[in-house]
């Protein structure tokens, strides 16, 4: 059995998460730096908190899914994303690369697909996952290998804790 834990951190979450929850703080060229700075802090708080040795951090890719191609109507009502909230997308790219964390985006999927993945696959290697996110919709990946941790509240999901709330 494997001793190995693996933190995925729901990076389009965090972004969003971080973009709502901080003052709007601006660079010397006026440019929108808020949600990066919130992200960043987040993102030190999970590694440390959790203490995993593999870390990944996953983000939404550019571009249609397979869903909007087999539903048209998937998420169509969703208000478009803030221009200052896309001005800082490029960046903590970057940001989250210059601190050492691998990103990964796929084309065609959401980061809930690339980590319900990993999730799997680490749990059929016998590794633990912690997975960081605001977003409930992750719950549903909860196992005896699978935890999430709730951005929004801190809370630590096991799977006793997602049938006692869900």
């Amino acid at each position: 059995m494997s001793a190995h834990q693996l933190l995925l951190v729901d990076g389009s979450s965090y972004l969003y998460r971080a973009f709502h929850a901080m003052p709007d703080l601006r660079n010397s060229a006026g440019e929108p730096t808020g949600a990066i700075y919130g992200m960043v802090n987040m993102m030190r708080r999970a590694r440390s908190e959790i203490g995993a040795d593999h870390i990944a951090c996953v983000f939404d890719a550019k571009g249609k899914t397979f869903r909007e191609d087999l539903y048209p109507e998937y998420k169509a009502h969703r208000s478009p994303m803030p221009e200052d909230l896309v001005a800082q997308i490029e960046p903590i790219h970057e940001v989250v690369k210059a601190l050492g964390w691998p990103i990964l985006m796929i084309s065609g999927v959401e980061a809930d697909d690339v980590i319900g993945t990993l999730a799997r696959q680490a749990a059929e290697m016998g590794w633990s996952t912690v997975i960081s996110t605001g977003d409930k919709d992750l719950a549903q990946l909860v196992n005896d290998k699978v935890t999430l941790v709730n951005t929004m509240t801190n809370e630590k999901l096991d799977r006793q804790g997602v049938v006692a709330k869900f």
